[in-house]
């Protein structure tokens, strides 16, 4: 009997060691745990921060492309104006010379001599 006392008195050894390890790597794992929440929240937070930032770059980037396309609309109306005053211009310029071309025809064919002087 003596025998089978020692045998699970060894049994009973290797059990409470056996437990003892698995207790041993249960707290080396709850520590990596509490480690990772701890990474998580901080990562948690950047992506909060970055995404409140990305959101006032893209409000900034919206009103800047609408403010931008004010612009080109602007340009693109003042240059057609501009297009339309030199064509305009030139039309006038052409009628005016067409006008004085025709005003003094009968003026050059007339010699001061024809006039009585």
């Amino acid at each position: 009997m003596s025998q089978q006392g020692a045998a699970l008195q060894s049994y009973n050894n290797e059990l409470v060691k056996c437990i003892e390890e698995l207790c041993v790597k249960r707290d080396e794992l709850h520590k990596q745990i509490l480690s990772e929440e701890d990474e998580k929240q901080k990562i948690q937070n950047d992506i909060r921060i970055l995404t409140e930032k990305l959101a006032k770059v893209n409000e900034s980037l919206a009103k800047k492309m609408a403010t931008r396309n004010e612009y080109d609309k602007t340009i693109a109306e003042t240059e057609s104006a501009y297009m339309k005053i030199i064509e305009s211009s030139q039309t006038l310029l052409h009628v005016l010379k067409r006008e004085t071309s025709s005003i003094e025809k009968p003026v050059i064919g007339v010699s001061s001599t024809s006039l009585g002087r």
